[in-house]
């Protein structure tokens, strides 16, 4: 059963997103691997000469600059960093460009910041540019903008992790592929032989999750975390997800062809709409709802508007028209959406019946306080 799910789910993958991290494109010593590059960047030029659309997260721009400047270690002074950057970033799209021209194919440099897809217009710029490339079979080749993004430098890994779920979901593709240095997920430490690797996931929850820590020092194992939160962005927006190792070769080729490689991650019912996939994976929250239960229960297994006499509380200073979380009694996020109601008049109609609403405020513009229409899920669902 699993295997035909996967043969069916690469049969009608139109558009791929490809992530790859520093990990699978450096050496030992740090600096760019150029002929690991090379290869990917002919898997990536089969794929679409049979038709497919292909994107890619690449991850290495600071690799390629220590190559290129002759140094041995990470600067850890955020400039200097930033600098690398920016001269690896070069490099590292002549690498792949160098392939792709070979094959009658063009590369397109793609920069992006959180704002990018944070603000709605340049979400759409974003998502149109992309469409465009794509037209002109150009290979789109993505990565965070190091130049300017403080945040995500400082960070160890994980940050195109993120960037590649909300590119997948900006695109809609209905395949991520993510390549790591590990085979996928494991239900052990993967440094152990009896260690088994997770095929399939059906749901996304807080146990699979625990899957990517070391108990004992509760770290990360291989950034398996980001790339689980990364999984969740996409299935919960209804599109899939796969784990495996960039190391081999033609794991591309083979995930296509519907082999069982990595681990894949299954989308969590049907494929969210563009408008919501940006309310609840995009934009940015100004505030949060804090739900009783009866409320939680409507939104989140109902699918139902929010209503004022289900909110305990407002948290933040928000305007109408702003992104706010929605929270279950024990501050676990459910739900995302575009409010109705500015935070202080909220906190004067919270537990109110929306009959009342115009007794409390002098008028009632809007029966609901978010629109099931304007709110998008966020968070895998308790089983029935």
């Amino acid at each position: 059963m699993s295997e035909l799910l996967r043969q069916e789910i690469a049969a009608t993958a139109d558009t791929i997103v490809v992530k790859v991290g520093t990990r699978v494109l450096s050496r030992a010593d740090g600096q760019l691997d150029e002929k690991h590059i090379t290869r990917l960047a002919e898997e990536l030029s089969q794929i679409r000469e049979r038709g497919r659309r292909v994107v890619l997260v690449s991850s290495g721009a600071v690799g390629a600059g220590l190559g290129r400047l002759g140094l041995d270690r990470r600067p850890t002074d955020l400039a200097q960093l930033q600098a690398v950057a920016a001269i690896g970033q070069t490099n590292l799209i002549e690498t792949y460009d160098r392939t792709f021209r070979k094959r009658g194919h063009h590369a397109a440099q793609v920069l992006l910041t959180a704002e990018d897809t944070q603000d709605r217009t340049r979400y759409l710029n974003v998502r149109n540019t992309l469409r465009s490339l794509l037209d002109f079979d150009a290979i789109p080749i993505i990565n965070e903008n190091d130049t300017v993004a403080v945040e995500e430098l400082m960070t160890t890994f994980g940050d195109n992790d993120r960037l590649a779920a909300l590119v997948t979901n900006l695109l809609g593709a209905p395949l991520l592929v993510m390549l790591s240095d590990v085979e996928g997920l494991f239900d052990g430490d993967p440094a152990k032989p009896d260690s088994k690797l997770i095929s399939t996931v059906t749901r996304l929850d807080d146990s699979v999750r625990a899957l990517a820590y070391d108990t004992a020092t509760g770290v990360s194992k291989g950034g398996m975390a980001s790339k689980l939160e990364a999984a969740r962005i996409v299935t919960a927006a209804g599109e899939n997800a796969i784990i495996a190792n960039g190391h081999q070769p033609g794991v591309l080729g083979r995930i296509l062809a519907g082999e069982p490689v990595g681990t894949l991650l299954l989308a969590e019912g049907k494929s969210v709409s563009p408008w919501k996939r940006w309310i609840g994976f995009s934009a940015r929250p100004r505030g949060k709802l804090h739900l009783d239960p009866g409320a939680a229960r409507a939104v989140a297994s109902d699918g139902r508007s929010l209503l004022a006499i289900g909110i305990v509380s407002a948290e933040g200073e928000f305007n109408k028209g702003d992104i706010v979380t929605l929270c279950d009694e024990n501050g676990q996020e459910l739900a995302r959406g575009l409010t109705n109601y500015r935070a202080s008049d909220i906190e004067r109609i919270k537990g109110l019946k929306s009959d009342r609403i115009a007794q409390v405020l002098g008028h009632r513009p809007y029966e609901e306080v978010i629109h099931r229409d304007n709110l998008a899920l966020v968070a895998a669902q308790p089983e029935p």
